[in-house]
């Protein structure tokens, strides 16, 4: 950048001449975003129109109806937050924790840890029960933990931990915080529509999800469900919700019933546009015939990667078949590896987080990028730059 002084001893700067941004065509393959449909994308770019136009209120309605269906829920307060699925976990407790609360947080991975912090944060008590990263959460230490614990307001877990590519059992854990009279906060970021997520025959007081993984959409959105247990403590609050922003009381006055909506903020109109369209992709394949698509191409992954000497680093029942966990082999530099799918297949896979950097590859089949093409491709790819 360069500086010059005219006769007034003004400066006048010589800025970089920009360009418009044409990413490549990735596969992605990587703990999310997932590949985005290009039927998802056409309706991305249909026209804006305004967030309280009458058309885009109806529209609103049919994602809520259409979010029900995907979480399997008859909750009324199903709505995709206009933030990613990190909002979605601090308005789950924000909106249910007030100050001196105590919760009992399950922590196998980095998002429970995630869950620590805004029970903190809310100026709460976080039981913590501890797992290795890479088990499921042990019923047993919440049995435990409930015991000790019987004033805890919440049980907060994650069904689907994105860092280790693990499955804990929620029907077994939302059951057991039901039996001790406590709520349920469900982390499901990387479960809708991915596995099975059945909200009200599990008992699940809160559900939050992100749209960039199994759902396949443009990443931005966190779907959120609340039982009406959860509803009612959110309506008898002694407190205000800490986040203006996230406030359900405020939030429902948008996105709640009827023609006659209070303006609370600016919906991203075109990105509600492309979760529309997805979850009409979900309704037409049926959620068995998803969940079904998803198992068969885990299994058709795992088995070519045993063919190239590569392992998965969680126990088999509790895989998830839209976010495999690789052992990176004795020796291998992860980041070289990664570096060279990405430059010379164009392919995206994820890095381990937290302790396990270094140690695993993340290799995601969710939604649209669970198809055999995918699976193909990336089996060439690793054959290719792990021989070389």
């Amino acid at each position: 950048m360069l500086c010059d002084h005219d006769s007034n001893g003004i400066v006048h700067m010589e800025l970089p001449v920009s360009s418009p941004f044409h990413p490549p065509q990735r596969t992605l393959m990587g703990p999310g975003p997932s590949d985005v449909s290009p039927r998802v994308l056409a309706a991305s770019a249909r026209p804006t129109i305004g967030h309280l136009d009458p058309l885009f209120v109806g529209l609103m309605d049919d994602v809520k109806r259409l979010l029900q269906f995907a979480f399997q829920t008859k909750n009324e307060l199903t709505i995709p937050l206009s933030a990613p699925g990190s909002a979605g976990m601090e308005a789950a407790f924000v909106n249910l924790l007030e100050p001196g609360d105590k919760a009992i947080v399950c922590q196998n991975g980095v998002f429970g840890g995630r869950m620590k912090e805004n029970v903190e944060r809310c100026g709460c008590t976080a039981v913590m029960v501890q797992d290795r990263w890479g088990d499921p959460v042990d019923p047993e230490k919440v049995a435990e933990a409930i015991s000790a614990h019987p004033d805890a307001k919440v049980l907060a877990f994650v069904h689907s931990e994105t860092s280790t590519g693990v499955r804990s059992d929620a029907r077994l854990l939302c059951g057991m915080a039901q039996s001790a009279g406590m709520l349920s906060i469900v982390d499901a970021v990387t479960s809708l529509a991915g596995i099975e997520l059945p909200v009200d025959d599990w008992g699940a007081d809160v559900v939050y999800s992100g749209t960039q993984k199994c759902l396949s959409s443009l990443p931005g959105i966190s779907p959120i469900t609340f039982s009406p247990a959860a509803v009612e403590v959110i309506a008898t609050r002694r407190h205000k919700v800490q986040s203006w922003f996230l406030d359900m009381n405020l939030i429902m006055g948008y996105w709640g019933e009827g023609a006659k909506r209070a303006y609370h903020h600016t919906a991203p109109v075109n990105a509600v546009y492309a979760l529309h369209e997805s979850l009409l992709m979900l309704e037409e394949e049926g959620l068995g015939a998803s969940f079904t698509r998803h198992r068969n191409n885990h299994l058709k992954l795992v088995e070519g990667l045993s063919r190239l000497g590569l392992d998965l680093a969680v126990s088999e029942p509790w895989r998830l078949p839209q976010l495999n966990a690789v052992v990176i082999p004795e020796g291998k530099d992860d980041a070289k590896i990664r570096r060279r799918l990405l430059e010379d297949f164009n392919l995206e896979v994820g890095a381990g987080l937290g302790e396990l950097a270094g140690r695993q590859w993340r290799i995601g089949l969710m939604g649209s990028s669970s198809n055999q093409v995918n699976i193909s491709r990336c089996l060439t790819a690793f054959e290719s730059v792990l021989a070389s």
